[in-house]
């Protein structure tokens, strides 16, 4: 069995028992509710305990328990063609540039980890249609300046 049908497989059965991410996140637990989802999609791996839970709420074989906790081979063909993912793409064309000048003056020379890093989607009630309230938080990471002599900074960190 590949990965991808492992996918199928457990959407199938998600919709054959007409359950909710909601549901299958509260019964998996033990972390971010974005990491389980992604998880069970194919994109993030589960560590063993959860592993475990996904593969008795699923009924899965312990083949198919050991590939949820397998490091998956990430990522989706660019530009996304769904419109949802899209528009984040479209976000970061954007706004790109200027969130990139705005973290680089607050930290300095470097990245937002999307390793280290925390999300959480929630509805935000408004009168004119509901919202979608995205909070990320990533590791700032400053670039390293290998090479860097005495004196001068070994990494990118804002300079004051």
């Amino acid at each position: 069995m590949k990965r991808e049908e492992l996918t199928e497989k457990i959407l199938d059965i998600k919709r054959a028992r007409g359950w909710s991410w909601k549901h299958i996140t509260t019964e998996i637990g033990g972390m971010s509710e974005v990491l389980v989802v992604g998880a069970l999609l194919g994109q993030m791996k589960l560590v063993k305990p959860l592993a475990k839970k996904a593969a008795q709420l699923f009924d899965l074989s312990e083949s198919e328990e050991r590939m949820l906790n397998e490091t998956p081979y990430r990522g989706s063909p660019m530009p996304p063609t769904d419109p949802l993912l899209y528009r984040f793409f479209e976000m970061i064309m954007v706004n790109g540039p200027a969130w990139k000048a705005l973290i680089e003056e607050e930290f300095g020379d470097g990245i937002m980890s999307a390793i280290d890093f925390d999300m959480q989607i929630e509805r935000e009630a408004n009168a004119k249609g509901d919202r979608v309230k995205l909070t990320m938080s990533g590791k700032f990471l400053p670039y390293k300046y290998y090479g860097a002599e005495q004196g001068i900074p070994e990494l990118g960190y804002k300079e004051d």
